[in-house]
């Protein structure tokens, strides 16, 4: 018989994605959050934060998806407990797992008085070996019980990408479970195949190697992004130089692969600028080197200035230019403006003096609570903020910028000069009464 009681411990961006997926699949779901206002706005039937479809998602997840901020009821009712809180950086860039060993605590408390087996699930990205040397640890001393006979364990990092976050989960490539002993994994290769719809590749492995894939994935794509803005760099320097051209050539050999090889600015978000400080911490932290990381952060570092300087050689100056920026969030259909290379590129074009305008889908109101210094006017529409501008660059490829016709550069602007970021405004780059200028050419 199949595991039908979830319970999921922290309702963040993805702790939520899943607990409604999962809940949508059929299983009683109970959501546990420290967050009152969030736990509110889900009892209300309201979505506490943007990622598309996740309304939608709750709205038919409703009838199997309870939410509390009592641990102790979820445990008690709950046969896999998933731990999905969040993992701060330290100083030195690796995780704290503060959050985690207190929900461990918690749980344990409430294994102490509870009959049954139950298999606990760290989704919390941490250091590798901190499941298994300290959350089991925490666990089997507060609850007096004992891993492998009373509860199993397992670490199941999460590769579910903000924007894609459900689609990610229901249609995983590939699903990493780190087991403390067969029994757990079994039980969670069973559930992930009875909620996923395709059929996902599941490699059964460590705790301590389970937790070490994360960072290992997230660092090689931010190499291969980093790798791909310095083709771009050379591109713009050579005769005819194409980035994209290059990027189909590499793109289509089987061994490279095409995704994460356009060449634009520089990663951001929650999880490829700290994983790869992560990476870094823990590399030093065992003597060996990091070298491919370091690489990759300094290739990263100077994307947001060379789009500024490329930004003030065209205009011969920056102070006072009205600029219409289209996108400040890391990527398309996410609200997230901190940490981005938009953000960089904002603040760098804020410090030159810059009379900015700002036209964004989902992130003006994040962008305001980081842009407090400046001259900075919101817009909610791509019309509206290429008003009588000097230059408009483009940073965030939201289809609602991509599908923008010449006319709209050309009648709008005071001069129709475009800097597109990532080469998608095809319908500028061909009318010949714009300027068009763009990351990884040199045309």
């Amino acid at each position: 018989m199949k595991q039908k009681r979830v319970s999921v411990i922290g309702l963040g961006k993805l702790g939520l994605n899943m607990a409604a997926c999962m809940a949508y699949k059929g299983y009683e779901i109970i959501g546990v959050d420290s967050n009152t206002t969030l736990i509110d706005k889900l009892k209300r039937g309201e979505s506490p934060l943007y990622e598309p479809g996740l309304r939608e998602m709750l709205e038919k997840a409703a009838p199997h998806f309870e939410v509390t901020n009592d641990i102790d009821h979820a445990v008690k009712n709950s046969d896999i407990i998933f731990i999905f809180v969040g993992t701060p950086s330290t100083n030195d860039g690796s995780f704290s797992s503060e959050y985690v060993e207190v929900v461990a605590k918690e749980i344990g408390e409430s294994l102490k008085n509870t009959d049954g087996y139950r298999l606990i699930v760290n989704r919390s990205t941490v250091m590798p070996g901190v499941t298994k040397s300290i959350v089991s640890s925490i666990i089997e001393k507060t609850s007096g019980k004992t891993i492998g006979q009373d509860f199993g364990m397992c670490f199941n990092p999460e590769f579910m990408a903000l924007g894609s976050a459900i689609h990610n989960f229901l249609n995983p490539d590939v699903i990493a479970i780190g087991e403390f002993d067969k029994k757990s994994g079994e039980i969670l290769e069973k559930m992930y195949r009875d909620v996923c719809d395709n059929n996902p590749v599941i490699v059964r492995t460590s705790l301590t190697n389970s937790e070490w894939s994360k960072l290992s994935l997230n660092v090689f794509l931010t190499l291969k992004l980093s790798y791909a803005n310095a083709i771009a760099e050379v591109c713009e320097k050579i005769e005819d130089g194409n980035v994209d051209e290059i990027s189909a050539i590499l793109g289509h050999d089987p061994r490279i692969g095409r995704k994460f090889l356009s060449g634009a600015i520089g990663y951001g978000g929650p999880c490829f600028p700290r994983d790869t400080k992560a990476f870094k911490a823990f590399t030093n932290a065992i003597g060996t080197k990091s070298e491919l990381s370091d690489a990759a952060e300094a290739v990263n570092d100077r994307q947001a200035e060379k789009v500024v300087q490329s930004v003030k050689e065209i205009l011969g100056s920056i102070h006072s230019k009205k600029i219409s920026v289209l996108g400040v969030t890391y990527k398309p259909d996410t609200d997230i403006v901190d940490p981005s290379d938009q953000l960089k590129i904002v603040q760098g074009l804020l410090k030159e003096g810059a009379d900015l305008r700002l036209s964004d889908p989902k992130g003006m109101e994040n962008a305001k609570k980081v842009l407090t210094e400046g001259t900075v006017e919101y817009f909610e529409t791509a019309d509206q903020c290429l008003q009588g501008s000097d230059i408009c660059i483009l940073l965030t490829p939201w289809k609602d910028f991509t599908e923008l016709d010449a006319e709209v550069f050309s009648e709008k602007m005071k001069t129709a000069i475009v800097f597109d970021c990532w080469r998608v405004l095809k319908n500028a780059q061909q009318d010949s009464r714009i300027e068009y200028h763009a990351v990884g050419l040199n045309s």
